[in-house]
């Protein structure tokens, strides 16, 4: 009990005094202020280092940043660690059907460090402004063809800003004679369109590829499914992500977030529309009979409405059970004039017509049930059916409903390999946003999904690892929201200690065990001697149990030479035993006053 008393109090004693520090490091702030207010002229840089010495934390493990290099073969790799934009070209083109005031492509793009970077001398690519078009692109080291290989494209973004209304997309764009940088836009051909994008509160993860029909040679949009997985942090969270797409000639594609698959299929089954039109189609020009009939349920013809039944019969009546309140004033208006209006100065009677004071509520109605004219409330009908109609029974000349019938398609092919698609010989950006500074990184098109992820350790790896060692640990957190909020102190003493006091109450609350000088006062036997005693008292036991039977198998020896004996004794006693009772009955019977002789005189 005592014990539990001084942790109590332990834990009481430390909550006070972690109030009280706080307090005290409040007051002492406050007074280095005044201090500093007073001595600006003469301390204010010693007042400075020393608070910057007594309050810095210890300086978190730096992350050496050093540009990536590919591990294997690529067709396009870019780190923007140059500072400069060598080998992209920035369009000067302008969209069609679009005022001229916003039809150019005169984003603004640089390469620059990003914002609050933990990583010096990591350079990307910025879309600086806003609420323009944005165009630049740069030429693949040598087209990719889409034959026995699988496809790797993988960048990283950082929405700096967040973003509120845009695109963070990539574009491969196709293979063509007509291919001109210079005035890539909108309507440019591409291959695969890829990437982040979002509008309100819409988050998307495309994946697009124009499929080309081998019947006709017109293109085709082919959208992926959209992923399972919540996008909503990738775009609020203010941090660099890493986008991958996996296309393999097998047609089976991945499309991965950090590394993480966010949204996996198959190019056969899982765009939309789908890659291989149907097989039939509905004939378009079939129509349906004038006969057709497609109601279920029809009308009784042979139903007849009841005689007694009252089409005329009102929903509603009159409750002729009803009494009108006792107090109702009939002769009071429920409104009347406001007796407190006054007629405007301006009121022009020529104009305005007679004046009138407004109406308000009858103050006599306030405390009466109702004025006016009572009326009996209206109750429903119980008689009221409302208009008769045949009840519906199944129609027998019910045909189902009808469709046009089944005719092949005569624009149907099976294209079982949408893997192989038109080369792609560039790479764009194509993007209008409502918010600046995107940050875009550690462009790689490549065959080898190791080369790709060796690229990614060495990019987007060391921004998450610089990242992880800025960021304060759990106690560095715990610390600084204690600062802010000092109540939090006791908060987190009495959740340490908490269950180290719980241990102690459960561990310590136990029966005591007597100690050897407890056992000498009582003379009680300790459990060693207890142990002995009791193993004593059963090996006499047992020694006591053998000579039980050896005196048994004497008995029985002798019990044949004494057995006549013996019979003739119990015999004997059982006789005495049934004298007894007579001479006691004799002796009851005599003692009764009944029985006594009567004394002579």
């Amino acid at each position: 009990m005592e014990l539990k008393w001084l942790l109590c109090m332990t834990l009481l004693a430390l909550g006070i005094l972690a109030l009280q520090a706080h307090d005290t490091d409040e007051d002492n702030d406050a007074d280095d202020v005044v201090d500093i207010e007073d001595d600006l002229d003469d301390g204010i840089e010693d007042v400075e280092e020393s608070k910057s010495e007594t309050s810095s934390a210890p300086p978190a493990p730096k992350v050496t940043y050093r540009p990536p290099v590919p591990t294997g073969e690529v067709y396009f790799v870019e780190s923007f660690d140059k500072g400069t934009l060598d080998g992209w070209v920035l369009s000067r083109a302008k969209k069609d059907d679009t005022d001229d005031e916003i039809a150019k492509y005169d984003g603004k793009w640089e390469v620059q460090d990003m914002k609050e970077t933990k990583l010096p001398g990591d350079k990307g690519l910025v879309m600086v402004t806003r609420a323009k078009h944005h165009a630049i692109s740069s030429k693949l080291s040598k087209p990719f063809v889409f034959d026995t290989k699988p496809l790797i494209i993988q960048y990283e973004v950082n929405f700096q800003n967040g973003i509120e209304c845009g695109g963070a997309y990539v574009k491969l764009l196709s293979k063509t004679p007509e291919l001109n940088l210079d005035q890539f836009h909108d309507k440019t051909p591409y291959t695969i369109m890829f990437g982040p994008d979002k509008c309100g509160e819409d988050y998307k993860l495309h994946f697009i590829f124009r499929h080309k029909n081998p019947k006709t040679g017109k293109y085709e949009e082919k959208h992926a499914k959209r992923p399972d997985a919540d996008l909503k942090t990738y775009f609020t969270d203010k941090k660099t992500h890493l986008y991958t797409l996996v296309l393999n000639p097998d047609n089976s594609f991945e499309i991965l977030v950090d590394q993480t698959v966010v949204n996996s299929g198959n190019l056969l089954n899982d765009m939309s529309p789908p890659v291989n039109p149907p097989r039939e189609i509905e004939d378009p020009n079939d129509q349906k009979p004038e006969d057709w009939d497609e109601r279920p349920k029809i009308p009784d013809p042979d139903a007849v409405k009841p005689d007694d039944w009252d089409e005329d019969a009102p929903a509603k009546i009159a409750d002729e059970n009803a009494v009108k309140p006792e107090g109702w004033l009939d002769d009071e208006p429920e409104y009347v004039a406001d007796p407190d209006a006054e007629k405007p100065e301006d009121w022009d009677e020529d104009m305005d017509g007679e004046w009138e004071a407004p109406q308000i509520a009858n103050p006599k109605c306030e405390t009466a049930p109702g004025c006016g004219t009572w009326q009996r409330p209206m109750i429903d009908n119980p008689n009221y059916k409302g208009k008769w109609k045949p009840p519906m029974i199944d129609n027998v000349n019910y045909q189902g409903i009808w469709k046009p019938r089944k005719i092949p398609n005569p624009d149907f092919f099976e294209d079982l390999e949408p893997f192989k698609m038109t080369p792609v010989s560039a790479v764009g950006l194509e993007l209008w946003s409502m918010t600046s500074d995107i940050f875009f990184d550690n462009f790689i098109i490549c065959t080898d999904r190791a080369v790709a992820d060796d690229w990614a350790s060495d990019g987007w790896g060391l921004k998450k690892a610089a990242d992880g060692a800025a960021e304060p640990g759990v106690v560095g957190q715990m610390m600084a929201a204690a600062e802010e909020r000092p109540w939090l102190w006791v908060v987190y003493i009495l959740t340490v200690a908490l269950p180290v006091f719980l241990v102690v109450l459960f561990c310590c609350s136990g029966k005591k065990q007597p100690s050897a000088a407890e056992y000498k006062k009582t003379d009680a036997p300790q459990p060693d001697v207890v142990d002995d005693e009791k193993e004593e008292e059963k090996d006499k036991g047992e020694k006591e149990e053998e000579e039980e039977e050896e005196d048994t198998n004497e008995e029985k020896l002798g019990s044949d030479a004494d057995l006549g004996s013996a019979s003739q004794e119990e015999e004997e006693e059982e006789e005495e035993e049934d004298r007894k009772p007579a001479s006691e009955e004799e002796e009851t019977v005599n003692r009764s006053p009944r029985n006594r002789k009567p004394r002579k005189d």
